[in-house]
């Protein structure tokens, strides 16, 4: 089969015919249909220190995907039960796999595990015509959830968990960083009931994707300060709610300044080095912030499919993140679009 290879410890990646793997005990194969890029799979055709720590090729990449059961493993149920995975369901799948037995996989924090091993990074990934996963991790979609959508799962899981750290009827938002993480936020902010969505980025390309979900603002903050635009919209004591989707200092800096007194402020976006925030202020005002990583293991994944289920209009938002496809052969094109800025999701399609 097909798959892209990270062959030895260094910068590339080579698409290869590698054998085709057979599900072991608790496991089930996957024929994927669609697999989305994602800046973790550009750390490591870089090869950079934190790939050098994680990695240990040769192995296979990739962990954001769609696709068909086509195998079921020994020791998986298997039948036409409501909880049931059988061959020919089609599905996504949450990319961490946990170890089960520490603290807070015992406690109902898997998300939280200390012994977490990820698809496409530390066991073979889903840049292949065939992976295999185990069956705790798959998660069976209906058939309003097209194989685009499905793909994306895993970022549009990162989105909702980071929006939802807060309660969002009724209150001004801010969002700093419109890569498609952070428009899908936009998305689920405005449908939750917020007020207003101001979104903030450098990219004019991508500030153009954020205007068409309908935030109230996309602002290219070298050119416009918040400040400005609290004005223009009235907005004299701050945003309530905040999400920091870029790991750039400049933005969280910037939302410590523009949001209200007691604020919620998400972080997700993690930033390349140590950096100082003015924590006088962050006391003195009372925020809360969260560090937000990945999805809660499964609650996040009921809540994007419960959403995504209410709204066409939603499900048509966060589709529409999705702006460049290319085929596996043309891999190189694909994580040079990716990496160019000029681009929202980046997804390679692998079958029908």
């Amino acid at each position: 089969m097909r798959a892209l290879v990270k062959p030895h410890a260094g910068p590339g990646l080579e698409l290869r015919d590698v054998p085709e793997p057979s599900p072991g005990m608790g496991e089930v194969k996957i024929r994927v249909m669609r697999a989305g890029l994602c800046g973790t799979d550009l750390h490591i055709q870089d090869w950079d220190e934190w790939s050098a720590g994680m990695l240990h090729p040769p192995m296979t990449i990739g962990h954001e995907f769609y696709g068909e059961i086509v195998e079921i493993g020994p020791g998986v149920t298997a039948g036409d039960g409501r909880d049931e995975l059988r061959v020919g369901q089609r599905v996504s799948v949450e990319g961490h796999i946990v170890c089960g037995r520490c603290r807070n996989c015992r406690s109902g924090r898997r998300q939280m595990c200390i012994r977490t091993n990820s698809v496409g990074v530390n066991r073979d990934g889903a840049f292949a015509d065939f992976v295999v996963v185990p069956a705790s991790n798959v998660w069976v979609q209906p058939d309003h959830i097209d194989p685009d959508l499905g793909s994306i799962f895993d970022p549009l899981g990162n989105a909702v968990h980071t929006a939802l750290q807060a309660t969002l009827v009724g209150e001004d938002v801010l969002i700093t960083g419109a890569g498609p993480i952070g428009i899908m936020a936009a998305a689920v902010a405005g449908h939750a009931g917020a007020r207003r969505v101001v979104i903030t980025d450098t990219s004019e390309y991508r500030l153009g994707l954020a205007a068409a979900v309908g935030v109230t603002r996309a602002v290219d903050i070298t050119t416009t300060s918040l400040a400005d635009v609290r004005r223009d919209l009235g907005m004299l004591e701050g945003f309530d709610v905040a999400m920091e989707m870029s790991g750039a200092p400049a933005a969280l800096s910037d939302i410590i300044d523009n949001c209200t007194h007691g604020a919620n402020v998400a972080l997700l976006g993690i930033p390349k080095e140590h950096f100082a925030i003015d924590w006088g202020k962050v006391i003195t005002h009372m925020l809360t912030i969260h560090g937000v990583y990945g999805r809660r293991m499964f609650s996040t994944w009921y809540r994007m499919s419960f959403l995504l289920e209410s709204s066409a209009e939603l499900r048509d938002q966060v589709r529409s993140v999705i702006t460049h496809r290319f085929a596996p052969e043309d891999w190189a094109d694909a994580f040079d679009t990716a990496r160019s800025g000029r681009c929202g999701k980046v997804i390679m399609e692998w079958s029908d």
